[in-house]
């Protein structure tokens, strides 16, 4: 029997926007799809990895929910999915995009795009200074002191970077700057690859109170290649491993002051586990340290969201409107204030500190293993679990098949040779045809297992008279690991590829053209969300240093 969902019109979910209580609109299309156009506050859930994403983007099973897609069905398909899975508030969007729009309301390109519009509004409305790329390659050439730090995180750096950059992401920006900049007369540029973290970043400092010069580099790595400059590839430019007590007390002041302009808040780890025991609001509990901090202890149940990006993609990780925000920090308190600074701006009012931080409570180590829903319950013993040598015995064998469902980023990175990438929420209409046998995989092989449970749902693979399922041990990690040869590329899709958004950099064809188109929809979602009524931003007026 099918899981009947209730339906909800346009009118309907803007009331709901603005009753105040707790609110998550997904979006269940595949990343790329997504961007194309969707509503503002929606997060992307792809119906794919809804069991993966779902437990850490919906922490309480009673949320009141939303569904929405482009008229595929994807939205009815996840939200009985979620139902199944115990959430209690489902709706789905009559309609979907097209009745929201047929409404008279807007829908937005892109990804992060709260997020990316929040940084426009605060450079247009703080003024936060800007250099060009042809201006700062000028000024370096005559030997002016400047330091060059790099927001994004160090896989992003070490991709490419402008040359001479240090690595800083984020909310480690105000942490570690007194221990990058020395001469208070040395000009600080910060960049990324665009706009939004260079803003974010810049201003960050300038609301600090750091008494250099402070500017972002406009429009970043992109402006930098379009000038006809060269960029680093492979940079290593980190900072010192260790934060020296100067630079923490004055991330701590600086801090405290943001915080108190804002209206943030600590929270005693007293109340914090009252409201967990209570679970009457969605709670999520941050940790904005840096991943290897985090590793090396945090609190239970706290995922790690390193300050920068939880500020840069929002939405990725807070995806219930009006929840509850905790973040937890080491015992400054630096990095988690001046991200609940921002936080609160982009309009969610109930963001907290925890107070004195990690404390003395027992901590977990590791990077943390994600709650998977559903997959305890999936009974496929009986498919056959092959090793990477029995595989690649079977690649040369005619009706044998294998279908990774790891990401396409991953996939394309290295594979199992002849392996036809899939989107899993498709895979049961598009099967390769003539196939008898099928062998499923992924990254770690997750994935694999629930589309072989989705295809036997189906009674398309798996079942007497269909194809038969087999499944690699360890997906994709344990053939790396056994040394075995791996393809790049996609060469045999099965289906479209629209399981990520591309940058403009891995994006086919001109790269100048989808370098400026990108950084045109940046500068545009100024005007378009200055139009949207359901724009939740709270901007104090510009923090004064002291």
């Amino acid at each position: 029997m099918t899981t009947k969902i209730p339906a909800i019109t346009p009118a309907t979910l803007r009331q709901w926007l603005h009753d105040g209580g707790e609110l998550a609109i997904l979006d269940a299309r595949e990343e790329e799809s997504f961007s194309a156009s969707h509503l503002l506050h929606a997060a992307n859930l792809p119906l794919s990895r809804l069991e993966v994403l779902a437990p850490a983007l919906l922490p309480r099973p009673a949320v009141r929910l939303v569904l929405t897609d482009a008229g595929e069905g994807v939205a009815q398909r996840a939200a009985v999915r979620l139902a199944d899975f115990g959430y209690t508030g489902v709706h789905v969007l009559e309609g979907g995009n097209g009745a929201w729009a047929a409404a008279g309301h807007p829908l937005y390109a892109g990804v992060h795009v709260p997020s990316k519009a929040f940084a426009e509004v605060v450079e247009h409305e703080w003024g936060t200074p800007w250099i060009t790329a042809r201006e700062l390659a000028d000024r370096r050439a005559r030997g002016e002191k400047i330091a060059l730090l790099d927001a994004r995180p160090f896989e992003e750096h070490h991709n490419h970077t402008v040359p001479g950059s240090i690595f800083a992401p984020g909310a480690e920006l105000p942490f570690r700057i007194a221990d990058l900049v020395r001469d208070p007369d040395e000009l600080v540029v910060v960049h990324c690859g665009g706009r939004t973290r260079s803003i974010i970043g810049a201003q960050a400092l300038i609301s600090a109170g750091l008494p250099n010069p402070v500017v972002s580099l406009k429009d970043g790595t992109m402006a930098w290649a379009m000038a006809g400059l060269d960029l680093a590839i492979g940079a290593e430019g980190r900072p010192p491993a260790t934060v020296s007590p100067k630079a923490r007390a004055f991330a701590e002041v600086a801090g405290a002051r943001v915080a108190a302009e804002a209206g943030v808040r600590t929270v005693a780890r007293s109340e914090l586990e009252a409201w967990q025991a209570a679970g009457e609001r969605t709670l999520y509990l941050f940790d904005v340290r840096t991943p290897a901090e985090y590793g090396e202890g945090h609190m239970p149940g706290s995922l790690s969201a390193p300050g920068g990006q939880l500020v840069q993609e929002t939405d990725s990780f807070a995806a219930v409107l009006g929840a509850r925000i905790v973040l937890v920090d080491d015992a400054g308190l630096g990095r988690a204030r001046i991200t609940a600074f921002w936080l609160k701006q982009l309009g969610f009012a109930d963001v907290f500190v925890l107070d004195g931080g990690l404390g003395q409570g027992a901590l977990e180590t590791g990077p943390g293993t994600p709650r998977v829903l559903g997959l305890a319950g999936i009974e496929d013993e009986d498919i056959e679990r092959v090793s990477p040598q029995r595989l690649l015995a079977l690649l040369g064998d005619r009706g044998v098949e294998v279908i990774d469902l790891a990401l396409s980023k991953a996939h394309k990175a290295g594979h199992v040779p002849g392996a036809r990438f899939g989107i899993r929420a498709r895979l049961a209409d598009h099967l390769p045809e003539g196939a008898e046998a099928l062998v499923l995989t992924s990254e770690d092989g997750t994935w694999a297992r629930l589309a072989a449970a989705d295809l036997r749902a189906a009674g398309v693979a798996g079942v007497p008279g269909r194809p038969r399922l087999l499944l690699l041990g360890g997906g994709n990690r344990a053939w790396a690991a056994a040394g075995q040869p791996l393809e790049k590329g996609i060469p045999h899709p099965l289906d479209t590829v629209d399981d990520v958004w591309f940058t403009p950099r891995e994006r086919p064809g001109d790269t100048t053209s989808h370098m400026i188109d990108y950084l045109d929809w940046e500068v545009k979602l100024l005007s378009q969300l200055n139009r949207d009524p359901d724009n939740r931003f709270r901007l104090l007026r510009q923090p004064v240093a002291v």
